[in-house]
């Protein structure tokens, strides 16, 4: 019975995308001091008006350059701060954005505000002395994956933008609703029908092509029970060059950066993104596979 009454308040939420999307939570379990880090409380505002929460890391040592990080869409910045923690070990900065809605970020979260809270981090970042010079990679998990992908096709700061990096994103937010529903005896037979009421406008796979000739890295777990790794292959071909995708054995929805060897692999990669990569690099030269 609980199942299907929370069945039942999904859909009367698909046209908004709200509750099947968002599921903030405003209080912050730590802080990046707790384990071990320097850290900025930054405020940025976004479009319209809206107050955004964000965790500024420096690099330990000279910084080799930085990340936007955009997180999935449960909790808050303090709960996902465990994917990218180690990062600034590896002399990168990290910006560390809450949507509207989320943790101290003001506003209730919406898809088109997530959208303007994206681009108004990437701006932020852009203003910044160091990513003028060395500019910015955005990476983004799950939901924050397919909003990434949307932000960095159509920022106004793309110049500034060396790399997309998305881990465990969905290829479109009516094509993962259709898969949920499909995947419940009750709502098996009404999965198109109602997966044509969430707003499809910034999906991923619409999106992807357009960020060439910027590198784009798609990792996904190959047991991905959220978002089945599918949606990797469906990203993967649609995405112009350059391209590459790291499909990660035995693992799970947005586990693959828990693997110390996968850690180091991004870090390697990275490195190449922003040692390799200026205006006068040949373009095979600034694609790491």
């Amino acid at each position: 019975m609980r199942r299907f009454l929370f069945m039942l308040l999904m859909f009367s939420l698909l046209p908004s995308c709200a509750g099947v999307f968002f599921q903030p939570q405003r209080a912050l379990v730590m802080t990046p001091e707790r384990v071990g880090l320097d850290y900025q409380d930054i405020y940025i505002e976004a479009a319209d008006g809206v107050r955004l929460h964000a965790w500024y890391l420096p690099a330990q040592g000279e910084a080799r350059g930085t990340v936007l990080f955009l997180h999935g869409n449960a909790q808050n910045i303090s709960t996902h701060i465990a994917n990218v923690y180690w990062l600034p070990e590896r002399h990168y900065n990290v910006l560390l954005l809450d949507y509207r809605g989320y943790g101290r970020s003001a506003g209730v979260p919406s898809l088109d505000g997530a959208v303007l809270d994206a681009e108004a981090a990437i701006a932020w970042l852009a203003a910044r002395p160091e990513v003028a010079k060395q500019g910015m990679a955005v990476f983004g998990q799950s939901l924050g994956g397919a909003l990434a992908v949307y932000a960095a096709a159509h920022s106004a700061h793309r110049d500034r933008i060396k790399a997309l990096i998305i881990d465990s994103a969905f290829s479109g937010y009516r094509a993962i609703v259709r898969e949920k529903l499909a995947g419940f005896w009750l709502t098996w037979a009404v999965q198109w029908p109602l997966s044509l009421l969430v707003d499809d406008r910034y999906s991923p796979l619409h999106a992807i092509a357009d960020i060439s000739p910027t590198p784009v890295l798609i990792i996904h777990g190959e047991h991905d029970p959220v978002v089945p790794v599918h949606h990797a292959e469906h990203l993967y071909a649609a995405a112009g060059e350059p391209k590459a995708v790291w499909r990660i054995p035995e693992s799970g929805h947005i586990q693959a950066l828990t693997r110390p060897e996968q850690r180091r692999r991004l870090a390697e990669y990275l490195d190449r993104i922003f040692s390799a990569c200026n205006p006068n690099s040949p373009q095979e030269d600034c694609w790491p596979i």
